[in-house]
């Protein structure tokens, strides 16, 4: 069975999971949008989800051409492998956020997920829904979709049934107990099953799928307004390099999770701080503020602070046009002055 005892909880972990929870807690105040805006905040995160997740994977499609997609799915019929492994990835997804409360975490409900996922890929139709049955390993790919080198070595075809069926114990001993936290048993159930990799192929999109349904089983609401996969494709360099300094110790007395948790619990960090920018940028839109006053609160927001030259800069707009937005935000409290002249800048109350 993995051995987990060593996990050492360091002050950044702590402080990781601390952030990510009070998010999940201030999630019901954070949600009271108009449920059109919700729903519209739940579509872009998924169009980039999906595009995202392909795209790690060798994909070349952008979001723009996969909302195109996505808006014609009902043709069941796809001419690219790219636009297959989209169709694919968007009905998996799709059957995770309504039904994640019915979906135990079982190795026949992991198969159907992964047939469901290659449900349109024809190159995939010999083996979509069973454990692989030659040697695989995984590769790098850079931006052309050529192949970079190998990361890291998998599993073996024999080994791969036992040790699918030692992590799905593990999981759901792991959930009962409540002896690690559940964004760590998450983790640490995401980078063994990659390293099992247990089917020929879709590892990488199955691996993020299951982080997504585990996410909401663990009662992180917030998970399908915001988009994981574009945080880990922005850093995925960083991505595959956790993954291979943790990986390479899993088998053995005493795995080295560190660097995995750090990316994860980082990546999930930046999820929840991009959908709380979003929220915030949706409440001041509903406020009736112009789409410049917004813009001028966004920079200050994302910079620390901003000036009349930043926006110039950023927009295009005149200087006295602008002035009158940095009036109105100003006297509604949205920023507040610091410095005089030429030096003036404005800061978040």
């Amino acid at each position: 069975m993995l051995s987990t005892d060593n996990i050492q909880i360091t002050p950044e972990l702590l402080t990781l999971v601390a952030e990510i929870d009070e998010f999940k807690g201030a999630w019901r105040a954070l949600g009271t949008l108009a449920p059109e805006r919700l729903k519209a905040l739940r579509h872009v995160a998924t169009i980039e989800s999906i595009g995202s997740s392909t795209r790690i994977e060798g994909s070349k499609l952008t979001d723009r051409e996969v909302e195109r997609l996505l808006a014609n799915l009902e043709i069941k019929k796809f001419d690219t492998r790219d636009e297959q492994e989209v169709a694919g990835y968007a009905e998996v997804m799709k059957l995770v956020f309504n039904a994640w409360q019915d979906i135990p975490i079982t190795e026949n409900h992991i198969k159907q997920l992964h047939r469901d996922l290659l449900r349109y890929s024809e190159k995939d139709e010999g083996h979509r829904g069973e454990y692989k049955a030659l040697s695989n390993s995984v590769a790098a790919f850079d931006e052309d979709g050529g192949q970079t080198g190998i990361v890291f070595e998998t599993a073996t075809p024999f080994d791969t049934p036992r040790l699918m069926t030692e992590l799905v114990a593990w999981l759901n001993e792991a959930r009962d107990l409540r002896r690690l936290h559940p964004l760590l048993v998450v983790a640490v159930f995401v980078v063994v099953f990659l390293e099992i990799h247990p089917f020929q192929d879709g590892n990488g999109r199955l691996s993020r799928v299951l982080t997504t349904l585990l996410l909401l089983q663990a009662g992180y609401a917030y998970v399908p307004y915001s988009s994981l996969e574009s945080v880990i494709e922005n850093s995925k360099e960083g991505y595959y390099l956790a993954l291979r300094q943790t990986q390479g110790s899993i088998r053995t007395p005493a795995p080295n999770w560190q660097p995995w948790l750090l990316f994860f619990l980082r990546a999930l960090q930046q999820q929840e701080r991009r959908l709380a920018l979003k929220v915030e940028r949706e409440k001041l839109v509903m406020a009736a503020l112009p789409e410049l006053a917004v813009q001028i609160i966004d920079f200050a927001r994302q910079h620390g602070r901003v000036t009349m030259g930043d926006i110039i800069k950023t927009t295009g707009a005149s200087r006295n046009t602008l002035k009158e937005h940095f009036r109105r935000v100003l006297e509604q409290g949205h920023l507040v002055k610091h410095g005089t002249g030429k030096g003036t800048w404005y800061a978040l109350p």
